[in-house]
């Protein structure tokens, strides 16, 4: 599976909870976090779709969303330890830690994979 088919995703889920989080409890800090870590990735969803499109690789985008990945599950994960509340916090940092590893994993085998053309 390609990095940027999950990387939108996970940026868009990103900003919707951050604007969500804004409205239900007021919290500017939801929403700068939410709005800035989603827009990165998405950002870098859209430069390695774009390096798909090429039939490359962008290390930049796939170095982007390992490091916005590793940050949110350290930061939601000391937010969890501080609440012990699974919601959001929980869920973002399970969530993050999985799209971590994910991206470790790209890192290490290269990247995206392109299919040889057929003739």
């Amino acid at each position: 599976m390609h990095d940027f088919c999950f990387t939108i995703p996970y940026g868009l889920i990103l900003v919707c909870g951050g604007i969500i989080g804004y409205f239900k409890k007021g919290s500017t800090a939801s929403l700068a976090g939410g709005l800035g870590t989603g827009f990165l990735l998405i950002l870098a969803g859209y430069l390695s779709l774009q390096a798909f499109h090429k039939r490359k690789n962008s290390y930049f985008a796939l170095i982007l969303e390992t490091a916005c990945a590793a940050v949110l599950t350290w930061v939601m994960g000391q937010r969890y330890m501080q609440t012990s509340k699974i919601m959001p916090a929980g869920v973002v940092a399970g969530i993050s830690v999985v799209m971590t590893g994910f991206y470790l994993y790209k890192i290490t085998t290269g990247g995206n994979h392109f299919p040889s053309k057929a003739e």
